[in-house]
């Protein structure tokens, strides 16, 4: 059976969109999600699903969070293969190697044109650099990501469609428990 990561977008930041683990999981297999796993606190859920497609996956997550508590967020799921598609086409592997905690992988709700890439690159307002390959952008924060002006907000307003972004650690543990899931 086909392994799948689901990825929440903005959940346990602050006051707003909390939700436990094991209450992600819960909605996970009550959706009919099969050995739902989660991966730290950031909404990481890596499950086996008979065939669907990740888009489908996506809908039913969403709707079932909306409707079992009350979490309206944006869901983002890949395939195990997509997953390490997006892993094998890092187009910074020097950043994935020596500064991974600052390289991040923002997998994409749709594809966009690679001329809206270059409206985003306009406006970086420090020494941020940002590489889109397929339905993914990779981001390399130098300076760190907390104090950056090239915020989520910003990236998906050029980009006109939500994202969410793990930093390469938390992407590599992500394909980790994929590959034990398959």
């Amino acid at each position: 059976m086909p392994a799948f990561v689901a990825l929440l977008r903005a959940v346990n930041l602050g006051p707003h969109n909390k939700i436990s683990m094991a209450d992600l999981k819960a909605v996970a297999e009550g959706a009919g999600l099969l050995h739902a796993r989660t991966l730290l606190q950031s909404g990481n859920l890596v499950f086996q699903a008979k065939a669907q497609s990740s888009l489908a996956l996506e809908k039913s997550l969403e709707t079932a969070l909306a409707k079992k508590l009350d979490l309206k967020t944006p869901v983002i799921v890949r395939s195990a293969a997509e997953w390490r598609a997006a892993l094998d086409a890092n187009p910074f592997p020097k950043e994935a190697t020596t500064d991974p905690s600052h390289l991040l992988l923002m997998p994409l709700k749709a594809k966009v044109d690679k001329s809206v890439l270059g409206e985003l690159v306009k406006v970086i307002p420090g020494r941020e650099q940002v590489k889109l390959s397929g339905q993914a952008l990779y981001l390399v924060y130098p300076d760190g990501i907390g104090t950056s002006k090239l915020t989520a907000a910003l990236i998906e307003k050029k980009m006109g469609v939500a994202g969410t972004a793990r930093n390469w650690n938390t992407a590599q543990k992500i394909a980790a428990l994929l590959d034990t899931a398959i």
